[in-house]
């Protein structure tokens, strides 16, 4: 968020590329406290790409799929089509975006969703973690694209490796499933037995509005949500968790 602090470090290591993945990414307290999500997603943004087009660094931006609103379609939505943010936090992202675009001419902004992770908090482990519960309601629709943060990576390398044309990408799993859909998929593949029960969004408020239909279309950059879990669950056993 300070200017000449970023600048010194992009004009002291001289990166070719600069990979922004900092942001403010609680969705229900950005409803309150829009100025600090701001201040991180829109300004910070607008440094790094300030800093990135003074250097003349390659600039990656990593978003979200919460720029689109909840209308329901029939297809995925495309890198080029409309955005209509529905919550504060989708709309300091999609004003990163539009920092980025105005103020860096060499960038890509990637834009993922359902993000986990081995490392840190995330959807997969906290429904493992609720595993024992007699019974587990997760809501059943609101359909996305689950993204493990390797196959996020992967997407990206992939971008700057094929020297794509700078611009605005999709970045997410492949294939689509609601939250309920992950978190089935995800027990299945742990070998746990949940009495697990879809639910609808009305018995389960948030402060922040989620779009119902939030599909991407990536363009066969990511491999199949399902099998990028089973790599996941894998390498979760693999080191202990």
């Amino acid at each position: 968020t300070d200017f000449d602090e970023v600048e010194k470090v992009i004009s002291t290591e001289k990166p070719d590329v600069v990979v922004h993945c900092a942001a403010y990414t609680n969705v229900d307290k950005a409803e309150e406290d829009i100025d600090a999500a701001r201040l991180i997603n829109k300004t910070g943004s607008e440094n790094i790409a300030k800093a990135c087009a003074k250097n003349d660094c390659t600039m990656v931006c990593v978003s979200t799929n919460y720029v689109f609103n909840r209308e329901v379609r029939n297809e995925p939505y495309k890198p080029t089509d409309a955005t209509a943010p529905l919550n504060n936090y989708g709309l300091t992202k999609w004003e990163g975006e539009e920092a980025v675009r105005n103020n860096c001419s060499k960038y890509y902004i990637t834009r993922t969703s359902w993000l986990y992770g081995i490392h840190g908090k995330n959807f997969v482990e906290t429904m493992i973690s609720l595993a024992d519960k007699p019974e587990l309601k997760v809501v059943d629709d609101q359909i996305g694209c689950p993204t493990w943060t390797v196959e996020l990576s992967n997407g990206i390398l992939k971008l700057l490796e094929d020297k794509k044309p700078y611009g605005t990408y999709h970045v997410c799993g492949s294939g689509v499933t609601s939250w309920y859909g992950f978190a089935k998929a995800a027990f299945e593949l742990s070998g746990l037995e949940v009495n697990l029960k879809p639910c609808t969004t009305a018995e389960f408020p948030r402060p922040a509005k989620r779009p119902a239909y939030s599909v991407m279309d990536n363009g066969g950059i990511c491999r199949d949500w399902k099998d990028a879990l089973k790599d996941y669950i894998d390498l979760r056993e693999k080191v202990g968790k």
